[in-house]
């Protein structure tokens, strides 16, 4: 019986679906390195001759006077910074390996970094899909629900920042709706809405502490919500993202700080050369953070990958994507910092493509050892588009992944040697008493996945993986019951809102 318990621990059955229970994942194997120590130190040295002799471009003027304060080259006619290499290197070697990622719910924290790994729903898209609809501007409805939804997924540990955009509402003021949107239908911890400029990024931190019930001073000595700064490669740090970065900074949050870099498009063709130069600016953003606030934790963001030599369409899910993940990962690792990647696909719908392309995605993260995987779940069309059936997919395919980071179990027990003297030569383990025993919950059970014969499988419908999918979120959607949170909490937010919305319309 102990054995049968245990094993129920880790699987259950939720809303009548086969889910794992909601828990932290750890990696256990060791990572996939595809670097030399000599390349990686490569790579390294030739990001710090970019930084030194080519710099960034930052256009903010506060940025640019922190960096000034600090003793990085800047020419303020052209918004060019050069940085020291050892400046750098002294600025960084001593950045948090880690943080706790803060949920409303404390029993849902989760560590980033170390051989942690935290899956978080997709963030960005202007489109939603389904098949019912197809693809659409998203509403604001439907990002609460595509939310719901992500909350009944235990294998989801993160609101990535709602899901899609909700373009219904004014553009100016809807990242508090998708924010409260996030804190008030899951109490598991999320990732701030978007944080291009100094007020909404002021508004992620005011709504952050309301939430949690801290102050702000209390929230600058508790590193918990991650902002993700990315940079328009090539070499180019905006004013409004480096206005949200310098404000999360000073708030003492973590920052993520991930190039957009295509191989090809946005960076060289070479991978080394892409590496090197996501590397660069990287470790600008590393500096510009630490200029601001020093020892305020960074995480090293990755999404290098290609574009179609043929179009010019950005490319997802390829196997050089795949290997700048590894390749990235061994970079954070060697800075000492927690790693960030995505699961991608450039597929325009939920079919085959998308689930292959995912796989390459997921596999390299998680072989990576990724801490934090943005758009683990619902991500189509490159990031145009987020699918609730996608949603469901991916969660399939965590799932799966999680299933093999739990290793195989070797003892007396396990090995079976009465189960196998019982059956003995010739016969068969489907009514052995260990297969008795176990058979409940002796394997993976999928969420999505129809193991039945075709007969059977025709007769019920032939429903593909696609049209099941559809039929779990609803179900999923149907089941949704709100977690609980105070009543006051809800107020204040309430409260807060109106006000700067109020603020901003009379701007």
């Amino acid at each position: 019986m102990a054995r049968r318990g245990s094993r129920r621990e880790k699987q259950e059955r939720s809303a009548g679906l086969a889910q794992m229970p909601f828990r932290p994942l750890k990696n256990p194997y060791s990572p996939i390195e595809i670097l030399s120590q000599d390349q990686v130190e490569a790579i390294h040295h030739a990001s710090l001759r970019i930084l030194k002799e080519i710099g960034m471009r930052v256009t903010d003027p506060d940025s640019r006077r922190r960096l000034k304060a600090i003793g990085c080259d800047v020419v303020e006619s052209t918004e060019m910074v050069k940085f020291d290499p050892d400046l750098v290197i002294e600025l960084i070697k001593d950045l948090p390996s880690e943080y706790t990622a803060l949920a409303r719910n404390r029993d849902k924290n989760m560590t980033v970094g170390g051989n942690n790994i935290i899956f978080s729903t997709v963030v960005g898209p202007s489109f939603v899909s389904d098949l019912d609809k197809g693809r659409r501007p998203g509403t604001y409805d439907e990002l609460c629900d595509f939310i719901k939804v992500a909350h009944g997924l235990n294998i989801i540990h993160q609101d990535g920042g709602g899901g899609f955009e909700p373009m219904d509402l004014p553009p100016e003021t809807r990242h508090m709706d998708m924010m409260y949107a996030q804190i008030t239908l899951t109490d598991k911890g999320w990732q701030p809405c978007w944080l291009n400029s100094r007020s909404r990024a002021e508004d992620v931190i005011e709504m952050t502490c309301i939430a949690l019930g801290i102050s702000r001073e209390e929230l600058s000595n508790t590193p918990t919500i991650a902002a993700c700064v990315n940079t328009n490669s090539p070499l180019l740090l905006d004013s409004d993202l480096a206005e949200g970065l310098v404000v999360m900074a000073e708030a003492g949050q973590p920052v993520d700080i991930t190039p957009f870099t295509m191989a090809g498009a946005m960076s060289p063709v070479p991978l080394a050369g892409t590496l090197a130069q996501q590397n660069a600016e990287v470790l600008a953003g590393f500096t510009l953070v630490q200029a601001v606030r020093r020892g305020c934790p960074c995480v090293y963001g990755h999404f290098a990958t290609n574009v179609d030599m043929k179009t010019g369409s950005p490319a997802f899910g390829t196997p050089e994507y795949t290997k700048t993940t590894l390749a990235s990962a061994q970079m954070a690792r060697f800075y000492g910092v927690p790693f960030r990647s995505s699961n991608t696909t450039a597929s325009a719908v939920a079919d085959a493509q998308s689930a292959y392309e995912s796989e390459m995605s997921i596999w390299g993260t998680v072989m990576g050892h990724t801490n934090l995987v943005l758009h683990a779940a619902g991500w189509l069309e490159g990031g145009l588009t987020a699918s609730f059936e996608k949603l469901i997919l991916d969660a399939e395919m965590l799932q799966l992944i999680a299933s093999v980071l739990e290793p195989i179990e070797v003892n007396e027990s396990t090995l079976a040697f009465e189960a196998v003297k019982e059956v003995g030569p010739g016969g068969h383990f489907f009514g052995a008493a260990d297969t008795l025993e176990r058979y409940e919950t002796a394997f993976y059970a999928p969420l999505v996945s129809d193991w039945r014969n075709f007969e059977t499988w025709e007769e019920d419908g032939s429903k593909t993986a696609t049209e099941r999918a559809n039929g779990i979120w609803k179900q999923l959607l149907a089941d949704y019951e709100k977690p609980p949170i105070d009543q006051a909490i809800e107020e204040e937010l309430q409260a807060y809102m109106a006000k700067r919305k109020e603020d901003i319309s009379g701007a």
